[in-house]
């Protein structure tokens, strides 16, 4: 797969069918299916790509659980993303009596781009991975734009994510990469 078919933006239906498929895997896995299961028509399903299932309860995050990497059918990946944020190990897990106040949020990643500049990371639009030895932690782009950060702060609360002093991206042996996502969520698409 070529890095420019790995980045083409879902289309506004394409958007709403994940988000179906999301909350549909969601109700499956507790037991409250309401949702019809979806079809997958449109090729853009069947590629594998990166993607993180956010999950909100009263603008509060509740679970946020995610592939980087392009490892199954994105298909696959929404829906087995949406039942582990439920399970978000940070979290008490998502109970079906609180499924009708959450709202889902999906993030589909662009691959994964090495840089040797941190001029390189817009903030806003890129998001960070970053490895040191065993350790890696990752921040998705709209966390920087939420908190108002500049790109120094992105990459200390990065290393901070990953359990890495706060200035380990300085260290020559540090690997950032960025990354863009396309960030939909059930909010935005029902205003339309």
């Amino acid at each position: 797969m070529t890095a420019e078919k790995a980045d083409r933006p879902l289309t506004q239906d394409e958007k709403k069918v994940l988000l179906i498929a999301a909350r549909s895997a969601i109700e499956e896995a507790l037991g409250t299916r309401k949702t019809e299961p979806v079809a997958f028509d449109a090729k853009i399903f069947s590629e594998k790509r990166g993607a993180f299932v956010t999950l909100h309860n009263d603008g509060k995050l509740r679970g946020c659980i995610g592939y980087v990497m392009a490892y199954k059918p994105l298909r696959e990946t929404v829906c087995e993303m949406a039942v582990a944020a439920c399970r978000d190990p940070r979290f008490k897990p998502v109970a079906a009596d609180e499924l009708a106040d959450i709202d889902i949020e999906i993030s589909v990643l662009s691959p994964l781009q090495q840089i040797r500049d941190i001029q390189e990371i817009e903030v806003g639009r890129h998001g960070l991975y970053i490895k040191n030895g065993l350790y890696s932690g990752l921040l998705l782009p709209q966390v920087a734009a939420d908190y108002h950060w500049d790109s120094e702060t992105f990459l200390q609360q990065t290393c901070r994510k990953a359990g890495l002093p706060v200035d380990a991206w300085r260290y020559e042996d540090t690997v950032i990469k960025i990354f863009s996502a396309q960030v939909f969520g059930e909010k935005e698409l029902s205003s339309e």
